[in-house]
């Protein structure tokens, strides 16, 4: 079984999601449950079959974190300048084609959020990224085609 990589946080917020899963959610999910039993016939009652539907994806998704929680591995986020890219550090890129910059923070695939500049270490620019030092240029075969980058800085 793989270890999934986490920041401390990380694993608090997806910990944090689970408990809020299962003290309130199901809870609530089980009462409109009854509510729409009391309703009568079950075969033609929209309220019953949604509130199926919904405990159905709250127990996958009560599965899948107890799954990750359980493989998770706190990666210590160093403090201080690394000479070299690693797990949780932040790295700002050169675009070579637009001539953009743009920063990333390397992070576990559950903690990535590519909209707000976090990145997962499995990612294409991710696993191209990791073990590199400033200066240096990677290449990355992305969904998107080929990105080609210029390491400017690593924090």
């Amino acid at each position: 079984m793989d270890k999934i990589p986490f920041t401390k946080d990380g694993l608090e917020k997806l910990r944090q999601e689970l408990i809020h899963l299962e003290k309130v959610v199901r809870p609530n999910n089980i009462r409109a449950i009854e509510e729409a039993r009391s309703h009568g016939d079950l075969s033609e009652n929209a309220e019953y079959h949604a509130a199926k539907d919904k405990q159905s994806f709250i127990a996958g998704r009560i599965n899948e974190l107890k799954s990750v929680i359980a493989r998770s591995e706190i990666i210590e986020v160093e403090e201080g300048p690394p000479d070299r890219i690693v797990f949780g550090c932040t790295v700002l890129l050169y675009n070579l084609k637009t001539d953009e910059e743009i920063a990333y923070q390397l992070l576990g695939p559950y903690e990535s959020d590519p909209e707000n500049g976090k990145i997962s270490v499995t990612s294409p620019l991710g696993q191209a990224l990791i073990g590199k030092e400033a200066g240096e240029e990677v290449k990355a075969k992305t969904p998107g085609g080929i990105r080609e980058y210029e390491i400017v800085e690593i924090r």
